[in-house]
């Protein structure tokens, strides 16, 4: 499960932010999880919770934002929406969209105390 470890890089992001920035405790984390992440966002929740336990983001509320998936398609030169990695493109039928935007997963923002 891949997931333990994007939820313990978002944690070591939130280690880091703390100690650059001084603060006491994480009341809120915004992610921006893109569609074609392949991030399954209940075991990504499961993970947060489980690593989150006796640290600085102790009981902080996840808030998930999906971000949409979007290709370029090299036959009909146009940028097209995607909802997984290997779609075909809606305009022409062919496939091999190269991914423009909604594979990432990106910590937004902290509310911290």
């Amino acid at each position: 499960m891949h997931e333990m470890s994007l939820a313990e890089e978002v944690m070591q992001i939130i280690q880091e932010a703390a100690l650059r920035q001084s603060f006491a405790r994480v009341k809120t984390v915004w992610l921006e999880i893109g569609q074609l992440a392949c991030v399954e966002q209940a075991a990504f929740r499961f993970c947060f919770d489980i690593l989150t336990r006796d640290s600085i983001a102790q009981q902080a509320r996840l808030e998930i934002l999906e971000i949409s998936g979007l290709g370029w398609c090299h036959s009909c030169a146009q940028e097209v929406p995607m909802t997984t990695l290997h779609d075909v493109c809606f305009r022409c039928g062919r496939y091999g969209l190269v991914v423009l935007s909604g594979d990432d997963l990106r910590v937004k923002e902290l509310e911290v105390e």
